[in-house]
C-alpha cells in the first residue's frame, strides 16, 4: 500500500445493491487518482476519476452553499435515499428538467432513461401545469429543460411551453435528437413562436460512423439540418456530444470546429463524458471512462491552439469536480478571445460563478444561461429582443451575440458517485409523483440497471 496515496475521504454507494458506503480518493501508482470504495457485501471497487492535469487537488472553486429554502422531505436515511429536495441538500436548484414523455423515436445503447417508443403514457397537461405550480412553489421560477424520453414525439410541446411561459417561466430549452425538427417544416417556427429559448440539441459528432456507434443510424445530415433550421427561425442552438473513449473523442476539434462556423447560432458546445446510466451495453471498466482533465487536454491538442487547457475553470456553482467551462469572443477574423482563466485562489466571474455578497451562484448560473444561450438578435426581419439606443448598448449587444462558450459536465454513476458532490448538485428532475430530485440521484442505477428513483 506503500504505492498508494489517499487523499480524501467521502461517501458513496455499491454498484450493485446501491448502499452506502464510505470511499476514498486515491493515488494510485499510474499517478491517476481513483474512487475507491469497498462494500461489505460485493467486495472493492475502484474506478478512474482523474488522469494526469490540471491537478485533482488544484481543481477547485471558491463557493458558498446554498441550502433549498423549501425542502419537501424528510431525512430519515440520508442522501441519496431522501431527495425530493431535503433540508440536507446545499444548493438550490438553477434548471430544471421535466420529462414529458417516455417515448423516443430512437434506441440509443445507451440512455439514461432507458426510453423507447413503446415507454409509459405521457404525462397530462393538468399533471404538468401541477409541476409548474410545485415548482413556483419551491422558489421559482427556474430554467426549464423539456425532456423525456424525446420531447417532440408530443404534439402538444408548444402548448405546454406557452403554459410554462404565462405561468412565469421565463428560459426554455428543448433536449432533443432534432429528427422532428429537420423533418417537418415549420415545426421549429411553431416552438418558437411558443416561446422556446434554445435547442439543446445531441450532437455526438461530424461522421456518421459515430452516430451509428452511439445512435444506432446515420444522423450527421440530420443534425445539420437542425442547425439550418435554427437559422432561419433565428433561435440559439447548444450542441451536446456524450463523448465515449475510442469512438468520438477524437472528433472534439471537429465538433468544435463546426460550431465556431455557425455563430452565432450555435452559442455553445456542451460536452458529456459518458456515464453509465439507465441502459448501457455493459459494465463499464475503467478503459471506458474520459476524465475531464483528457477531455480538456483533447480539446487543446484537437483545435491546434485556438483552445488552451488554461482557458478553462471550473464552476464553483455545483462541485468543482461536476464540470468545466471556457467563455470566448467571437472576433470578425475568426478566432477566439479567452474570456475566462482558471485561477483556484480567485473566485471566478461567469456561470456558476460568485460574485457580490453572498449572491446565490445557482441564480447566477441560471441568469447566465438565459443571457448567453438565447440569440438576442433574431434573423433579419424579426424584431429583436434589445432596442439598440447607444453606442455603448451596440457594443453590449454585440458581445452577447458573439459569445461563445464550452463547457463540460461529468455526470455521476453508481461507480464513482461522491455524495459530497450529489448535495451540490442544481440540476433537477421531476419526478412523477413532483419531487425535485438531484439529476445523477434520479437517474441512479445499479450494475443491473435497477433504478434508485426512475421506476
Amino acid at each position: 500500500m506503500d504505492d498508494y496515496r489517499e487523499l480524501s475521504q467521502t461517501l458513496s454507494v455499491c454498484p450493485i445493491c446501491l448502499e452506502k458506503i464510505p470511499a476514498s480518493y486515491t493515488v494510485h501508482p499510474d499517478g491517476h487518482v481513483y474512487l475507491d470504495k469497498d462494500c461489505p457485501s460485493h467486495g472493492h471497487f475502484s474506478t478512474i476519476v482523474w488522469r494526469d492535469n490540471p491537478d485533482f487537488e488544484s481543481w477547485t472553486m471558491r463557493s458558498t452553499p446554498y441550502p433549498t429554502e423549501h425542502p419537501s422531505t424528510s431525512i430519515i436515511r440520508g442522501c441519496p435515499y431522501d431527495c425530493g429536495l431535503c433540508s440536507d441538500h446545499r444548493q438550490r436548484p438553477c434548471c430544471v428538467l421535466l420529462e414529458v414523455t417516455r417515448r423516443c423515436n430512437l434506441g440509443c445503447p445507451v440512455c439514461y432513461a432507458s426510453s423507447d417508443e413503446y415507454s409509459d403514457l405521457d404525462p397530462s397537461l393538468e399533471t404538468i401545469h401541477g409541476w409548474f405550480q410545485m415548482l413556483l412553489a419551491a422558489g421559482g421560477p427556474f430554467n426549464i429543460q423539456l425532456s423525456g424520453g424525446e420531447p417532440t414525439v408530443r404534439d402538444d410541446l408548444p402548448e405546454i411551453i406557452r403554459m410554462g411561459k404565462e405561468m412565469g417561466f421565463g428560459f426554455f430549452q428543448l433536449n432533443t435528437n432534432g429528427i422532428r425538427i429537420a423533418q417537418e417544416k415549420g415545426y421549429l417556427e411553431s416552438l418558437s413562436e411558443a416561446g422556446l429559448s434554445v435547442v439543446y440539441l445531441q450532437f455526438d459528432g461530424t461522421e456518421d460512423t459515430i452516430y451509428r456507434k452511439i445512435r444506432g443510424e446515420g444522423l450527421y445530415q440530420t443534425k445539420l439540418k437542425v442547425m439550418e433550421r435554427c437559422k432561419e427561425v433565428g433561435i440559439g442552438l447548444v450542441l451536446v456530444p456524450t463523448v465515449i473513449p475510442g469512438v468520438n473523442d477524437e472528433n472534439l476539434g471537429e465538433i468544435i470546429r463546426l460550431a465556431v462556423s455557425n455563430l452565432p447560432i450555435v452559442r455553445c458546445v456542451h460536452f458529456q463524458p459518458i456515464s453509465y446510466m439507465g441502459r448501457y451495453e455493459k459494465t463499464p471498466e475503467n478503459a471506458d471512462r474520459i476524465t475531464l482533465p483528457e477531455l480538456m487536454r483533447k480539446i487543446e491538442e484537437q483545435t491546434n491552439g485556438l483552445i488552451h487547457i488554461e482557458n478553462f475553470k471550473p464552476c464553483s456553482g455545483q462541485h468543482p469536480k461536476c464540470g468545466f467551462q471556457a467563455n470566448f469572443l467571437h472576433t470578425e477574423d475568426g478566432s477566439l478571445i479567452p474570456l475566462s482563466k482558471f485561477n483556484p485562489d480567485e473566485i471566478s466571474s461567469g456561470c456558476c460563478s460568485l460574485s457580490g455578497d453572498r449572491q446565490n451562484s445557482s441564480q447566477k448560473a441560471q441568469n447566465f444561461v438565459a443571457k448567453t444561450w438565447t440569440l438576442r438578435n433574431p434573423k433579419e426581419g424579426k424584431q429583436s429582443d434589445y432596442k439598440i439606443v447607444s453606442d455603448w448598448d451596440s457594443f453590449l449587444e454585440n458581445r452577447q451575440k458573439n459569445h461563445f462558450t464550452i463547457s463540460a459536465m461529468a455526470f455521476q454513476d453508481a461507480w464513482n458517485l461522491d455524495l459530497e458532490r450529489l448535495k451540490r448538485c442544481y440540476i433537477m428532475i421531476v419526478s412523477p409523483d413532483s419531487r425535485l430530485i438531484p439529476f445523477c440521484a434520479y437517474n441512479l442505477s445499479n450494475r443491473d440497471g435497477e433504478a434508485l428513483y426512475r421506476k
